[in-house]
């Protein structure tokens, strides 16, 4: 019984680190049965201490945390990566920018810009964008998910379906190693596929927190993207793995 106690203490620590953790890599780091692991954590879902999902579990809230609250975190980090973007692009580009706290922070060092063509569901990217009047901006529709502040659904969907862009910044919640690039809500993977297919170069930006980690719904996987652009703290092991890959990785610092 203390073992086990002690087992179910130490997963709660790694979620709450992680935001989310894995049944596989619980059982491998644990050196018991997967059955235990799903167990224990079926325990902690009825204590209401984190929410079930396939292959794992998330903290409570971590599915619906506000956009406002996802800024906060890695501010800095994300700034930088925010800054570091702009040199991938040029005038005269259009661009999509997915919603997210990342893609946020490109879309404030865009006021420099003449002639760009900018295409994102974010609302709160889109706000911003306002500001630059010089800037050419489109809204694709769809349904406001509010937590998230992005527009998604049928209707947005069809209207990015017509558009052939330059360049895609995708911002991602979990860079799975040698497996791809996912998110925590299904709704918006999809949509994200949508992008990547209309996009002529695929440019995810995502802080080094991001990696070894998996969500509930799969983006892509490396051979969809061209590009990573995160921060100085990326392990070096990420780093050859991104390169093992194919895919260019920039760092911002």
């Amino acid at each position: 019984m203390k073992k086990t106690a002690q087992r179910r203490s130490r997963i709660l620590e790694i979620l709450e680190e992680k935001g989310q953790v894995n049944v596989f890599e619980l059982s491998r780091s644990m050196g018991v049965s997967e059955v235990t692991i799903r167990n224990d954590l079926s325990n902690l879902e009825r204590n209401k201490m984190l929410i079930r999902a396939h292959g794992g579990a998330f903290k409570p809230r971590s599915l619906n945390l506000p956009v406002s609250d996802k800024r906060k975190i890695n501010l800095e980090k994300k700034r930088q990566i925010g800054k570091k973007a702009i040199s991938q692009i040029a005038e005269k580009d259009s661009i999509i920018l997915d919603s997210g706290s990342t893609t946020y922070e490109i879309s404030k060092n865009l006021g420099g810009f003449n002639a760009l063509k900018v295409i994102s569901n974010s609302l709160d990217i889109i706000h911003q964008l306002a500001g630059f009047e010089q800037l050419e901006v489109l809204v694709p529709g769809g349904f406001l998910r509010d937590f998230s502040m992005s527009l998604v659904g049928p209707m947005a969907i069809r209207n990015f379906k017509q558009l052939d862009c330059q360049k895609l910044f995708l911002g991602v919640d979990g860079v799975k190693a040698d497996v791809g690039f996912f998110t925590q809500q299904i709704e918006e993977a999809y949509l994200n596929q949508i992008m990547i297919e209309v996009a002529q170069e695929v440019i995810v930006v995502a802080d080094s927190s991001k990696f070894n980690k998996s969500s509930l719904a799969f983006i892509a996987g490396f051979d969809k993207i061209n590009k990573v652009i995160t921060d100085a703290e990326i392990e070096h092991h990420q780093s050859k793995m991104l390169e093992r890959n194919d895919v260019e990785l920039i760092v911002a610092d």
